[in-house]
């Protein structure tokens, strides 16, 4: 089932499914069993909380791990049939379709009760708003920066501690790296054929320079505009000086992040939550990412979590949530699991005042340049397979980049489809 074909089975009218609303802040624990389904990316913390939150409450949570390319399909069979579990979380670029779908309860009163509400990450908040309610939480942050290899720094002549400022900066750093000759070593990496990939990470270097990726209501695209061009031809030019590495152009996504985790690449954009694994083999440095100019900016990525229309045990379900935003699972579990916290008033915490990395990862994700973008068709326009997005850089990077007005238009159409 594609994700716009869900509109079709959200069991009724758009937001109709009842707020978890009357049990206080907290929501109820009375030893109720409860259902949560997750993809499996996100297992290692899914995990984490699940295993925390049942270990200290009445409630208990049955974890579902649902194999990422099976997820929608299931979330989809499931809200046609009325069978969706208490909790399940989705896909943040997917969260604006299933919200207008009415899949998920209005959570927007039991939001506005938390002590800390105006404190939770507000591109997610964002993401799970439709027509002024509140729908998610964030479940899962997953934030793009830039990675760099301290050691072929080093090796060519660069500052190992200090990263690339500017898209400029990106590109002298990626070329010096190529410079050094090295077999197997390549300046820079990106997947050439992955429109998540790229929608990751270079969304936020238009971001970082002051511009935007879609008009508000995310039904046009503006991925033609002056940083936009800047961007592409950085990557053009890059790709053409030999500083990609080998296999780019038919990187689908699945092997993205190897080479650089195999000490192959000098710098590229990254997923800040596999910064524990390339640390094991790599000595990694970590930046926000540039724009034209200067600037940082993020793509806030991950999973967001609400509770579903089907579930008759809301204000449980609600106890949950609002126990995954407190401070010990916040903190006490995703900040230990080396993930992101989703509240601002929490990203200084005992974990991230250990590696300044993580304290500058976690201030990255809430500046006013870090966006989620909406759009209830970004599945359609971007990432799938073949998408007029893909087509997009394809032609900007491996092209002569004339088509650009023309494939922005076919991104805004894709973007507009009923």
């Amino acid at each position: 089932m594609t994700i716009s074909g869900l509109a079709a089975c959200g069991g009724g009218d758009k937001g109709t499914a009842a707020a978890p609303a009357g049990a206080g802040v907290d929501g109820v624990d009375d030893g109720s069993p409860l259902t949560l389904w997750t993809r499996a990316p996100l297992e290692l913390q899914a995990k984490a909380l699940v295993q925390a939150y049942n270990g200290s409450h009445k409630n208990q949570v049955k974890l579902s791990i649902v194999p990422n390319d099976d997820y929608v399909a299931k979330v989809g069979a499931a809200a046609g049939s009325g069978d969706l579990p208490d909790l399940f979380a989705a896909d943040i670029v997917y969260v604006p379709n299933w919200a207008k779908a009415g899949l998920f309860a209005d959570l927007t009163d039991s939001i506005a009760k938390l002590p800390y509400a105006d404190k939770i990450n507000k591109a997610h908040l964002a993401a799970g708003t439709f027509e002024n309610k509140k729908y998610v939480l964030p479940f899962v942050l997953d934030l793009s920066v830039m990675f760099w290899n301290k050691d072929l720094y080093k090796q060519a002549g660069l500052d190992p501690e200090k990263g690339p400022a500017t898209l400029a900066e990106f590109k002298e750093q990626a070329l010096a790296v190529q410079k050094l000759n090295k077999p197997g070593v390549s300046g820079t990496f990106f997947g050439g054929n992955c429109g998540g990939c790229n929608v990751f990470t270079w969304f936020p270097m238009i971001w970082a320079s002051g511009e935007d990726v879609m008009n508000p209501e995310g039904t046009k695209s503006l991925l033609n505009g002056t940083a936009a061009k800047q961007v592409y031809s950085t990557w053009h030019d890059l790709q053409a000086a030999g500083a990609v590495a080998p296999g780019s152009k038919e990187e689908t996504g699945a092997t993205w992040v190897a080479a650089f985790q195999q000490g192959k690449v000098g710098v590229m954009p990254y997923p800040a939550t596999l910064l524990p694994t390339a640390d094991k083999t790599v000595k990694v440095g970590v930046a926000p990412i540039p724009g034209v100019n200067g600037g940082g900016s993020t793509f806030v990525g991950g999973d967001g979590i609400g509770v579903s229309k089907d579930s008759k045990k809301s204000q449980q379900a609600w106890n949950f949530l609002a126990w995954m935003m407190s401070e010990k699972g916040q903190v006490d579990v995703l900040a230990k699991n080396n993930t992101s916290v989703a509240r601002s008033d929490l990203v200084d915490n005992q974990y991230s005042a250990k590696d300044p990395r993580v304290a500058l990862i976690n201030e990255v994700a809430g500046r006013a340049d870090s966006k989620t973008p909406v759009a209830v068709n970004f599945q359609q326009a971007f990432n799938a397979p073949g998408s007029p997005w893909v087509t997009l850089f394809r032609n900007q990077v491996y092209g002569n980049g004339s088509s650009l007005d023309k494939d922005n238009e076919a991104v805004t159409r894709a973007l507009g489809q009923q």
